[in-house]
């Protein structure tokens, strides 16, 4: 099976993943909030945030300074361009391994009856123990 187009390999690690799903649906997010949201280390965050920054998938805002001072994220159009296309060949790649192996039905009704099939008389002999008690 070849890879859909619009798989990105550098969204797809779980961590990138996770701070672009949750970035795609807002407009700016706060560091503290996407870390917290997330459950990572400042550090980890970090080198994820600076990752997609250089790529030009996100936008990275400082305002303020001092001990005031507030990081602020958001998705770049090209980074939710990029998002949306990876979601969508995810998408591609779970429809097109269709159901596991599931039995059809005739199969089901028939491994039914052969069940039933191989334990004659079961329901006489549970009826003979109840009437002996």
């Amino acid at each position: 099976m070849s890879t859909p187009s619009g798989f990105d390999e550098l969204i797809h690690p779980s961590t990138r993943l996770s701070v672009v799903a949750l970035l795609a649906a807002t407009e700016w997010a706060d560091f503290p909030f996407i870390r917290d949201s997330l459950s990572l280390s400042d550090s980890a965050l970090s080198k994820q945030l600076h990752t997609l920054e250089e790529a030009e998938y996100l936008e990275i805002r400082k305002e303020g300074g001092g001990r005031k001072r507030r990081t602020k994220v958001r998705l770049t159009h090209r980074g939710r361009t990029a998002f949306e296309g990876h979601v969508a060949a995810l998408r591609a790649i779970v429809e097109g391994a269709g159901p596991a192996a599931a039995p059809p039905p005739a199969a089901e009704s028939a491994a039914s009856a052969q069940t039933t099939a191989a334990a004659p008389g079961t329901g006489q002999r549970q009826q003979r123990a109840k009437a002996s008690r």
